[in-house]
């Protein structure tokens, strides 16, 4: 790329992100409070963190700051919007933060039984990615399953329907933009492929869907799927098509909180895949065929007073391997092969404000490469 282009992209990177901070001063200026209107409402979420891997010196990082907006149109017509600063600034080309639009839909509201929704959705796949306001989940960062498996924060441009059908469940079904599979990586799997709504490529549409039981109280028991192509820009094209299938559940009640998570992905020609990226690159991405992860999480509050708060203590246990099957002629690189045990604390001083603690203990199955361990201080809200 030339020094022209850059500057070209630059410049236009500039002033995409002059249009959302316009955007987000507007929104504060005018609608000061969180109810402006009886049809419109202002939230949002944030999380600041102090993180210290082992091995390196600690960080200090303002990871989110997410402003919600919501519109009712009509008794049967809303709008939901989101928009997300990641890192707290971001600068021209360079490796800093980014300014996503995680969701901008229109809802349809026919019956409980019956919704219509498009625009930019979330991905209806395992627990975190519709539920990831920071009060929310014990841990400072998300859990890994849900960073190198499942690609939370997970938002596409697509469309389909919503319900209940009664007796407690409740389902999703969309159609959206497929992954791009030229972006897969041994490390973080799928998760690059994202194309997040942007000039998205929609000539192999995937289907994503989810149904979930929540008729018994305090329990949330769930499936979900992701499947498309995903080769669209190798050249002559060849399919990549990807499977994702995702179990979970989450049961609160009293002071006891427990949830657990199964994903694994299946990729075709995975092989063909790494073969082609290195022609291109010269690198060769070593793109697994099969992809695990799993985690289970107990929590208990110990301590509930109504003036003072809360203080819940957890402990997780997770697994994720990125390079769990390979294509032939392909070895792991067992460095991705990873375990984690997370220990740590929340106090919530009101419902809705988390201060959190916790230790994390990885191990990983190469002899070379040591995982690191990492102790995390963390302070989310949502409002």
């Amino acid at each position: 790329m030339t020094t022209q282009n850059l500057t070209f992209e630059a410049r236009e990177h500039r002033l995409r992100l002059l249009a959302a901070a316009v955007l987000t001063l507007l929104i504060v200026g005018v609608f000061p409070n969180q109810g402006f209107g009886q049809d419109t409402a202002l939230s949002g979420y944030a999380d600041f963190h102090y993180t210290n891997d082992e091995f390196a010196d600690g960080q200090l990082d303002f990871h989110r700051f997410v402003l919600l907006v919501t519109h009712r149109f009509s008794d049967r017509i809303r709008f939901v919007g989101e928009l997300e600063v990641e890192h707290a600034f971001t600068e021209g080309l360079e490796e800093s933060g980014e300014v996503e639009l995680e969701q901008a839909y229109i809802d349809f509201l026919f019956s409980r039984s019956f919704n219509v929704r498009a625009g930019m959705l979330l991905i209806p796949v395992g627990i975190i990615n519709q539920r990831h306001e920071p009060p929310t989940y014990y841990g400072v960062e998300r859990p890994f399953v849900d960073t190198f498996i499942i690609p939370t924060t997970w938002f596409e441009a697509g469309a389909g329907v919503h319900g209940e059908l009664g007796r407690g469940w409740r389902y999703q079904a969309y159609l959206a933009a497929p992954l791009n599979a030229a972006r897969f990586n041994a490390d973080e799997g799928i998760r690059e492929g994202r194309q997040k709504g942007s000039q998205a490529n929609a000539s192999r549409i995937a289907t994503t869907g989810r149904l979930e039981y929540v008729g018994i109280r305090g329990l949330a028991a769930g499936a979900s799927f992701w499947v498309g192509d995903s080769g669209f820009e190798f050249r002559p094209r060849f399919d990549v098509p990807v499977k994702l299938f995702d179990v979970d559940a989450r049961y609160s009640r009293d002071r006891l909180d427990l949830r657990g998570t199964f994903a694994y992905i299946s990729l075709q020609n995975a092989g063909e895949l790494n073969d082609s990226v290195f022609r291109l690159s010269g690198v060769n991405p070593n793109v697994a065929s099969g992809m695990l992860g799993n985690y289970v999480e107990a929590g208990y509050r110990f301590l509930t007073r109504r003036r003072f708060g809360e203080v819940g203590a957890f402990v997780r246990h997770e697994v994720f391997d990125t390079q769990y099957r390979m294509p032939a002629g392909f070895v792991p690189l067992n460095e991705f092969n990873r375990r984690a045990w997370v220990v740590g604390a929340t106090y919530w001083p009101d419902p809705d404000v988390a201060i959190k603690v916790d230790y994390v203990v990885q191990h990983n199955q190469s002899t070379i490469v040591t995982a690191p361990n990492s102790f995390n201080v963390g302070l989310g809200w949502w409002f």
